[in-house]
């Protein structure tokens, strides 16, 4: 078990105005660590005003062509330029898990600064065939991402939404500096170190 355990490797990716030391990003990558599990939180470049050509360069320069020891959690906007990178990849890919916290595809009221990076809807059949375990996270009262575009995203990759209740858009200001149900979604088809089989 501790040989497959040092290959898996762990991604997260922080969403718009965030950086890798924000909310839970933190927390989640020392729990995934002390798993064994080898995880980057890579600083996507300025948060505050965010590209998508540059993030998506950015995720691929740290996320390259995954594998089935591979798993992603993203926040936010860092849901849509994960799926958007994965759809790009032309060679042939395998994600082990996918965790998508507050995701959406569609423009936001709350944050119409962001359409242009948002464009027009992002195509994300087949998706789930290459991932062997997806899941959506999300709040009942996500003031930024609407909870209803957040189910239609997990009804687009065919999964239904788990929902934290009263986690807002899960930032530190909404008090979520841990969020458990990333770590689960995270690990649990994973067989812990120094655990049977």
């Amino acid at each position: 078990m501790t040989s497959e355990t040092t290959r898996q490797r762990a991604v997260i990716f922080h969403g718009y105005g965030a950086t890798p030391d924000d909310h839970w990003f933190g927390w989640l990558a020392d729990r995934l660590r002390e798993d064994g599990i080898t995880t980057t939180i890579p600083a996507l470049p300025d948060p505050l005003d965010p590209d998508p050509h540059r993030w998506g360069r950015t995720i691929g320069e740290t996320l390259g062509v995954p594998d089935k020891q591979t798993t992603v959690v993203a926040h936010s906007l860092g849901c849509l330029a994960t799926l958007r990178y994965l759809h790009s990849l032309s060679a042939a890919w395998h994600l082990n898990t996918l965790v998508l916290v507050a995701g959406f595809v569609d423009r936001l009221p709350a944050l119409p600064e962001l359409d242009e990076f948002i464009g027009d809807r992002l195509n994300l059949t087949d998706l789930d065939d290459h991932i062997d375990r997806l899941v959506v996270i999300r709040s009942d009262d996500d003031p930024l991402v609407p909870p209803a575009l957040t189910d239609r995203l997990a009804g687009l990759l065919g999964v239904p939404a788990q929902i934290v209740p009263g986690a807002g858009h899960f930032l530190a200001t909404d008090g979520i500096s841990a969020l458990p149900s990333a770590y689960d979604a995270a690990t649990s088809s994973r067989c812990p170190p120094g655990s049977p089989g």
